[in-house]
């Protein structure tokens, strides 16, 4: 039961990343549950056990703990490693440049290369089961030896046994659709049942309403990319049933309805997701006819097929298939860069560009290159247990005995690429720390100048640690070259596209420049195996540590950091992406805060990653409501990450509108030893007030850090470095908390 005191105010705390407890948020022993559920919930001492650390006399402390909805279940926390791919591709679309998308085509093409990375994904099952295991491995007597759970299948004909491989292609498409509608069903959809979703271009502003309601959007895109999952495995089913990929007049006209369902699945992509539902059943309902109708022609056909020649080699037509999603992949991400630094010139008044505002295409770049890490893995380690401890490599082939397994050039290439991407980046990285030391340490000392000019000389070791600290805390302005030398990487990963449509892999393509068998090729097939490990090993840590995630509450909290920087934004783009748990927690704290105002003043108090959905949720309040609302954020990462990340969204002008929304009742605290926080309204002596307005310049707060280099004398220790946390220990804060509710009574 609520005890809030009429007219009384109330500190509301909520919490940053890593899921932590509602007793460390209120730095009180106990606590109780006076809103919400397991998931998420409101939080307060117990009722005469004390008050809550740093609290304020006269005002009520109540805790956000909303950590559940991305560290609480272990089985969704391992899962969503899996959906790494598919999360990096929605993340994509928010970081675009500022300025509306008048004809979606940013958002048009991050829906496409979204496709492309479903059509990754079942073609890497494809790859496992009809390829690998079907195709090349059963017919072979060296591969299925001592295989009984392989040995069975080679009774069947060819036909039937790839038909029966690709339930599980189907298998695996319906547990993504399980993870993710399970997971939304905990925490998603949270509001209003009226409010409209954001659709198409409509996702320009958080104050629109239906914002943080992605459901209808979730919907239609999910239902096409299960379409565009079956219908990539129908196409690759009924090539490897016809020899060469062209079979009888009836199949040629299967393989024609197949590819044309396709084609209609990609072109709906393209589309704004229609505001209007029954609009969207109109589409949807004929789709899943036709292609529940087509699966099971193809099912059939490949069933009465019989024993189709089986060649040696590949499953005819999946070289390919996965050569033209790679290029399709690099045409998209060519065309997308293109865009997306056509509308960055200039849009951001003087502000520099996030990663030379080519955010979008680095994300995208990103989530493709995950994508074939997880594949070629997938695929390599397969084939490497099938061998026998073998990999294949067209320079040292396979002994006779054992069958010509051979994945996809297009997966040498990707383990290729992931070796050269890991060692330029760990170079570029070095390189960018060793340079910008230098700088780092000036920037530093000036800091140190001006808040301990007279420092005694035995105090000197305590006061080069804080310049350290200091200097250490600037490593995230100096990542950008880092993530820029990524994308140039992935861009030029693009010049193997041309080689995967013809074929033709590293060690192959060293063959023909050095000699076959010369050192030139010998070397490539080396470092191509080197490439393979490298990406194996980096994708099985994923594993561990999804197992770890599963086992260990403290490691399903390290996990929850990625998934609360990475899931904090609507599914847009990818439908399998792990839900959006801001679709639940900004519309609950709304309405917490507008049931908390009617009894009296609120403070707004977040830290870190809390700052964060407190300015979402202030930017969804009635105006009726804000008139008692005041903002306090400390640890704020909204200028110095989400404002350069996300100019379109939470850039300068977001800032300034979220600042007159609550009469510039804000406080920002924030330490020059916070890796994270930096000051919201930046500004250069003698220049214009922020925003226009002198009362943004009352907005920040900095405190120094340490309060002293000196023990106090009633001490034994020098006062700690407190760089993140906590804040609310200080007297500024309590500072901050009475200014801002008086000002809100």
């Amino acid at each position: 039961m609520d005890e809030t005191p009429k007219r009384d105010a109330v500190e509301l705390r909520i919490h940053g990343i890593s899921g932590v407890t509602a007793e460390r948020i209120l730095d009180h022993p106990i606590v109780i549950r006076v809103a919400g559920d397991a998931h998420a919930g409101f939080f307060r001492p117990r009722p005469g056990s004390g008050t809550a650390g740093g609290a304020t006399a006269g005002v009520a402390v109540e805790a956000y703990r909303w950590g559940s909805l991305t560290a609480g279940a272990a089985v969704r926390t391992a899962s969503m490693l899996l959906l790494l791919p598919f999360m990096l591709s929605n993340l994509a679309i928010w970081l675009r440049p500022p300025g509306r998308d008048r004809w979606g085509l940013l958002g048009m093409l991050c829906r496409l290369l979204a496709g492309t990375l479903t059509a990754t994904f079942v073609l890497a099952i494809v790859g496992v089961t009809l390829d690998l295991i079907g195709w090349q491995c059963v017919p072979y007597p060296g591969c299925r030896a001592s295989r009984p759970y392989l040995a069975w299948l080679h009774a069947l004909p060819s036909g039937p046994r790839l038909a029966l491989l690709s339930v599980v292609p189907l298998l695996a498409l319906r547990v993504v659709w399980a993870i993710g509608t399970r997971s939304a069903r905990a925490y998603e959809g949270f509001g209003p049942s009226s409010a409209q979703p954001p659709t198409g271009g409509r996702t320009e502003d958080l104050a629109a309403a239906g914002f943080w309601h992605d459901e209808q959007t979730i919907d239609w895109l999910r239902q096409i990319h299960v379409a565009l999952g079956i219908g990539t495995l129908n196409v690759a089913l009924l090539a490897g049933v016809s020899p060469g990929g062209v079979g009888a007049p009836g199949q040629v006209a299967l393989v024609g309805v197949a590819v044309g369902l396709l084609v209609f699945s990609v072109v709906l992509l393209c589309l704004p997701v229609p505001a209007d539902p029954a609009g969207a059943r109109r589409l949807l309902r004929p789709l899943w006819a036709a292609t529940a109708g087509v699966t099971v022609l193809c099912l059939g056909s490949a069933t009465l097929a019989g024993a189709a020649p089986s060649g040696t080699g590949k499953l005819p037509g999946y070289e390919g298939a996965a050569a033209g999603v790679v290029a399709a992949q690099g045409v998209l991400l060519v065309v997308l860069t293109v865009v997306t630094y056509t509308r960055q010139r200039g849009a951001l008044d003087g502000d520099r560009p996030a990663l030379l505002g080519l955010g979008t295409p680095f994300m995208a770049a990103s989530a493709v290159s995950v994508g074939a890490a997880f594949t070629a893995t997938l695929v390599y380690r397969v084939a490497d247990a099938l061998d026998h401890g073998d990999i294949p490599d067209p320079i040292r082939p396979n002994p006779p005995l054992v069958g010509p397994l051979e994945p996809p050039v297009a997966y040498w290439w990707a383990a290729l690429a992931g070796l050269t991407a890991v060692l330029i980046g760990a170079a570029v990285t070095s390189a960018a720390l060793l340079l910008s030391r230098r700088r780092r340490r000036g920037q530093a000392a000036c800091i140190i100048e001006r808040d301990y000019p007279d420092v005694p000389a035995e105090d000197a070791g305590r006061l080069r640690l804080v310049r350290e600290t200091i200097a250490r805390s600037r490593l995230t302005e100096e990542l950008g070259p880092v993530l820029i030398a990524f994308l140039v990487i992935a861009s030029l990963g693009l010049v193997t596209v041309a080689f995967d449509v013809i074929g033709i892999g590293p060690t192959q393509l060293a063959a023909r420049l050095g000699g076959h068998g010369g050192a030139l090729a010998v070397l490539a097939a080396y470092v191509t195996d080197a490439g393979v490990w490298v990406i194996s090993l980096l994708v099985i840590s994923l594993m561990v540590l999804g197992f770890r995630a599963y086992r260990s509450s403290q490691t399903r909290r390290v996990v929850a950091v990625l998934w609360d920087l990475g899931t904090f934004w609507p599914r847009t783009v990818h439908p399998f992406a792990p839900p959006c748990y801001a679709a639940r927690a900004v519309p609950e704290l709304a309405k917490r805060i507008t049931g908390l105002t009617a009894r009296g003043p609120v403070v707004l108090s977040g830290h870190s990653h809390g700052a964060v959905l407190a300015a979402a949720t202030i930017l969804q309040l009635p105006p009726s409501v804000l008139a008692r609302v005041s903002l306090l954020t400390y640890g704020s990462p909204l200028r110095r990450t989400y404002a350069w990340l996300y100019p379109a969204y939470l850039g300068p002008e977001t800032l300034c509108d979220l600042g007159r929304r609550v009469g510039w009742r804000w406080r920002n605290l924030w330490r020059d030893t916070d890796p994270i926080s930096g000051s919201t309204f930046p500004r250069a002596p003698d220049a214009t007030p922020p925003c226009a307005d002198p009362a943004a310049g009352d907005v920040d707060i900095r405190l120094r850090d340490p309060r002293s280099l000196t023990i106090d004398p009633a001490d034994t220790v020098p006062p700690p470095i407190e760089r993140h946390w906590p804040y609310h220990t200080q007297a500024a804060y309590q500072v901050a908390v009475r200014e801002l509710a008086d000002r809100s009574r």
